[in-house]
């Protein structure tokens, strides 16, 4: 009997792993549930059938980050050493199993904040993408106090966690007398016997769950795996937790070769991002000017919406040079990533952003050109502004590596005597839009023509503040929305701009291309869905009118920006460019691709297919705007589809792997 307690005892501290770790469990399901609510209205029209089968797929995903964050804690709680079995070192262990886990909820539940920014899972090269900013701290505060619910779920957690771990290191309660003792286990065979099998039967548990399956030819599991459990790739998020997407992106390259073509002619005759001008034309000497507005996307702009009953935007001014003011512009017009860093190689270098942004990637050292540089060569001086301090958001380094002359940034528009200095700064990001942006006219009006320049606004950011001045103008109309109000300041530091630049001797002689970075909040529940998310202008001003005008009846992305321009310039060096030129491809040959977590999307034909790198997910026509019904299997151009798509994607990995990125490298 006394043999038989010992042995019970030992076991204890296996039970007590099984059951903490089970309390984990419920701990990533609470944040699961917390992501579910903050997002609703991306997955309020999920069924509960297929909602319990996304669960049950989280599970996979919730076991690995559970095993890979708590793994130190088991080994401690396990390790065959007698001298452990003290009160100091299980307390010890005890604070290590809560902090671990409260701190994998903090993260869960930070990132469900910032999904409807990101629209995917946060991964490792968040840490590049702001490591340059200083204004993080203000940010997260002011988030915090408007999600004030989250620290007090994330402490209750904390504080159930610690009531109700089960101590693992002492012997089982014995009577002696009217008086209960613990005594510690002593150091026999059989402790040190139970302990040590203990440890080695969980061993293979541990590295079985941290790869999502038991068989040996498993591969172990990455972000692209939940789609499995997915009927839309936004529905990923669900299905993933954030310590896991950071744990498997450390140190990852996630470009993967995948041959669909094996020979290199038949690959480029289906697809080739090298653009070979017609050698005798003449080059047309025309300024450039690309304006990228924050979070402008097509659903704040009345133009696009005409057909929504009763909805008017909030670019009177955008509208206004759409549809009276001989804009060239496009009913279908997407973005290429959903970030900012996405959206700067899509639209200055025709570079779209395929499973990690390019210059967050190992290949960013690749040698890449762009607008600025092709046009240097022709004699052009080029500039990039952007009114946030010069190391913000990576977008000096850009503007360097695509051979862009001059840059200009917060620190320049201080040190210019005739502008407002410091009092311009929004106390956020940088220099408001509207002064940043007559800044941006004067400095141009001092360049020698032709010139190629960029801007990059920044007042439409979160937390979306409008500038003191214009708080009474603008102000909030739908708590939900708040960032209608800083797209009505856009739009009017826009219209202000050109009301300065039609003043100027060179606008008569200009290109204006105007687009967003990505897309932002949503009301319209059409730009909810995974193609909705995509949806930023592509318009073209042209004040001559060589271009043409009007809402044309196509589909554009960011990457033909550059094509378009540098076509309608008769440009006549080769270039490369995942984009095509809008001007002169017959409007039923006008596509556009983009990669949402794990999964490609290409616009062409009337139709979106969506591809997860192997196989076709799904099809939708571009009419059924929810994306409600799957077409797969059932639209004539699926296959034609799909090829296209293929070579499109291993025309650029291969390329970004190899470093073939401009034509000199052919």
């Amino acid at each position: 009997m006394k043999k038989k307690i010992i042995i019970l005892s030992c076991l204890r501290p296996i039970m007590a792993v099984m059951l903490n770790l089970l309390l984990a469990y419920v701990v990533y399901f609470l944040a699961r549930m917390a992501f579910y609510a903050e997002n609703y209205q991306l997955y309020g029209q999920i069924g509960w059938r297929h909602f319990v089968e996304l669960l049950r797929g989280g599970l996979t995903f919730d076991t690995s980050a559970i095993l890979y964050t708590n793994a130190l804690w088991v080994l401690l709680v396990l390790f065959p050493l007698h001298k452990k079995e003290r009160p100091g070192y299980h307390r010890f262990c005890r604070w290590l199993f809560v902090v671990v886990n409260v701190l994998s909820l903090a993260l869960n539940l930070c990132d469900a904040v910032y999904y409807r920014f990101s629209m995917r899972r946060t991964t490792t090269t968040i840490f590049q993408e702001f490591e340059n900013e200083n204004n993080l701290g203000g940010i997260f505060l002011t988030e915090a106090l408007s999600h004030w619910y989250f620290f007090v779920l994330a402490a209750l957690a904390g504080w159930v966690l610690w009531k109700l771990y089960v101590e693992p290191g002492y012997d089982l309660v014995r009577e002696k007398g009217n008086t209960e003792v613990q005594r510690r286990p002593r150091p026999s065979l059989v402790y040190y016997s139970v302990m040590t099998l203990s440890l080695l039967a969980f061993v293979p548990f541990c590295v079985a769950g941290m790869r999502g399956g038991w068989t040996r030819d498993i591969r172990p599991i990455t972000i692209s795996n939940a789609n499995n459990y997915c009927d839309r790739p936004v529905e990923a998020a669900l299905v993933l937790n954030t310590p896991f997407s950071l744990i498997r992106t450390i140190g990852k390259n996630n470009f993967e070769i995948i041959t669909y073509f094996s020979d290199p002619k038949e690959l480029e005759s289906v697809y080739n991002p090298i653009h070979t001008p017609q050698p005798d034309s003449t080059f047309v000497k025309k300024n450039v000017v690309v304006i990228i507005i924050e979070s402008f996307g097509r659903e704040y702009i009345g133009a696009y919406n005409r057909d929504q009953a009763g909805y008017q935007g909030y670019t009177p001014f955008t509208d206004s040079l759409i549809e009276r003011g001989g804009a060239l512009t496009y009913k279908y017009s997407y973005c290429n990533g959903r970030k900012s860093i996405d959206g700067m190689p899509s639209i200055l270098s025709s570079i779209p952003m395929f499973v990690e942004p390019f210059f967050l990637s190992p290949y960013s050292v690749n040698t890449v050109s762009g607008l600025a540089d092709c046009l240097n060569g022709k004699g052009y001086e080029t500039a990039f502004f952007h009114g946030a301090e010069r190391g913000s958001m990576g977008f000096m380094a850009f503007a360097r590596a695509t051979k862009f002359q001059q840059y200009y940034g917060r620190e320049d528009y201080v040190a210019d005597g005739q502008t407002g200095g410091d009092d311009d700064f929004d106390g956020w990001w940088g220099i408001s839009d509207e002064p940043f942006m007559q800044y941006y006219c004067k400095k141009m009006s001092a360049m020698k023509e032709p010139f190629m320049t960029a801007l990059f606004t920044l007042s439409s950011h979160h937390p979306f503040r409008v500038p003191g001045p214009y708080k009474e103008v603008f102000k909030e109309e739908d708590p939900n929305m708040p960032i209608y109000p800083v797209i009505r300041y856009a739009d009017m530091a826009l219209q202000h701009f050109f009301a300065s630049a039609r003043r100027q001797p060179w606008f008569q002689n200009t290109i204006f291309a105007i687009t967003s970075d990505h897309t932002n909040m949503f009301r319209l529940p059409e730009y909810a869905t995974d193609l909705g998310g995509f949806c930023s202008p592509v318009i073209f001003y042209d004040p001559s009118g060589q271009m043409g005008s009007g809402m044309q009846d196509a589909i554009a992305q960011q990457t033909d920006i550059m094509p378009t321009i540098l076509e309608h310039l008769n440009y006549d060096q080769p270039y490369l460019s995942f984009g095509i030129d809008l001007l002169s491809t017959p409007a039923d040959s006008t596509w556009a691709v983009n990669y949402l977590d794990g999964i490609y999307q290409y616009v062409k034909y009337g139709h979106v297919l969506q591809f997860d790198g192997h196989e076709t997910r799904a099809v939708y026509s571009l009419d059924d705007r929810l994306m409600k019904h799957n077409l797969m299997g059932r639209v004539p151009q699926q296959a034609a589809m799909e090829r296209e798509l293929k070579a499109i994607i291993q025309q650029y990995m291969e390329r970004m792997t190899e470093d073939r990125l401009t034509p000199c490298a052919e």
